[in-house]
């Protein structure tokens, strides 16, 4: 495995970057108010990053995995709007790609290229109030009538609904005795009669419009099925490298810009006559920055290798999802704590690094649950 950028991915990655830092101008004002940046949203798809991973064919760049883990990581790293870099995460990896990936040719010449040029949004709903980790418990049914499926229930917690036009949505089809074939697939415009969002405040990723979605007696032709019929769960699972592995290439930046800020700071902050980074308890926390994202820079050059050779990594991008969330949760705190009391004020933007990392081990699935998975896949006992 050569993980060594060539000479194309190390002049997209510096591009990204300079790209990245005229964004975020006012990630404090959108954090503080709770505001979606439709500017860097035009902006991004403009510069073409809401279609890295899509086919030219539709409108997008078609890049290799590894180059669009590289450019989401330089994103991550230069752009200080987590919130605005996470609803582009969303929309990307969370239903965009399945459509890239599963979608007829008639749904991905329909749906991609607004997709990509940003005049659509997506979001993915999966989630449910009662049926978070356990999908095999969704509630939400499709029942078929004639040609078109009757949709009734609730997900909540999916990022960019209030915003989204367009849903990745997960229902149950049948009562077979077999769970993971009783889930299908959908694309379900946000403008579908009987279709309803109610916003939901939280603590971080402000800029990221989080919703409940409210489906009631919703029609939704057969022909936006996505993927056979009780085929939802098999969908999920084959896409779900996307989202818990790509996804987590901007954190893994995120945990660079940290790790840079800290050196800085301590290189420059003196106490008692000397910088700070000469004491061992801010070098040794300094130190396992690094390490952090080191280990997390490997797992993710692995999962998108992974990918561009058509192999499975599913046990590799549960890894990099629990490292990544981890490690930016511990990295942010320790960033933090080297700035002391400027750290904890909105000043200087770290107490906002915190608020924005905590989400990053619930979402795409808990700690916990991608401890069970790895645990799992090395055939211990469920």
């Amino acid at each position: 495995m050569d993980f060594a950028p060539t000479a194309e991915q190390r002049a997209r990655q510096a591009e990204v970057m300079a790209f990245g830092q005229r964004l975020g101008a006012n990630a404090a004002e959108h954090d503080r108010l709770g505001v979606f940046d439709e500017a860097g949203w035009k902006a991004c798809a403009d510069f073409g990053v809401l279609g890295w991973p899509i086919s030219p064919t539709y409108g997008g760049s078609g890049l290799d995995p590894l180059s669009v883990a590289m450019a989401f990581e330089a994103l991550g790293h230069s752009c200080v709007d987590n919130g605005l870099v996470f609803a582009i995460n969303n929309h990307v990896f969370a239903c965009a790609v399945y459509i890239a990936d599963h979608g007829t040719d008639e749904q991905r010449e329909r749906w991609l290229p607004r997709l990509c040029d940003g005049s659509l949004i997506g979001a993915h709903a999966l989630t449910e109030p009662d049926h978070g980790s356990d999908m095999l418990a969704i509630e939400t049914t499709a029942r078929q009538v004639g040609d078109d499926y009757i949709l009734n229930g609730t997900k909540t917690f999916i990022s960019n609904a209030p915003v989204a036009g367009l849903f990745i949505v997960f229902a149950r089809t049948s009562d077979d005795n077999v769970p993971q074939r009783r889930l299908t697939a959908f694309i379900v415009p946000a403008d579908t009669p009987g279709l309803s969002v109610r916003p939901i405040a939280k603590a971080g990723l402000r800029g990221t419009p989080m919703g409940e979605i409210t489906f009631d007696s919703c029609v939704v032709p057969a022909e936006h099925r996505l993927g056979a019929e009780g085929a939802g769960y098999r969908l999920f699972t084959s896409t779900m490298e996307w989202e818990r592995g790509f996804m987590f290439a901007s954190q893994v930046g995120v945990l660079g810009r940290l790790l840079e800020r800290s050196v800085d700071h301590a290189t420059r902050r003196t106490q008692f006559g000397r910088p700070i980074g000469g004491y061992q308890a801010v070098s040794g926390k300094i130190a396992d920055m690094r390490v952090r994202l080191e280990l997390a820079q490997l797992l993710l050059y692995k999962v998108a290798w992974l990918r561009s050779q058509g192999k499975l990594a599913l046990h590799e991008a549960s890894m990099l999802k629990l490292c990544v969330s981890e490690g930016l949760k511990a990295t942010a705190l320790d960033a933090m704590q080297l700035h002391g009391a400027r750290g904890y004020t909105e000043e200087l933007g770290i107490e906002r690094e915190v608020r924005d990392a905590l989400a990053g081990t619930i979402y795409a699935g808990t700690s916990e649950i991608q401890r069970s998975v790895i645990a799992g896949l090395l055939g211990l006992p469920a």
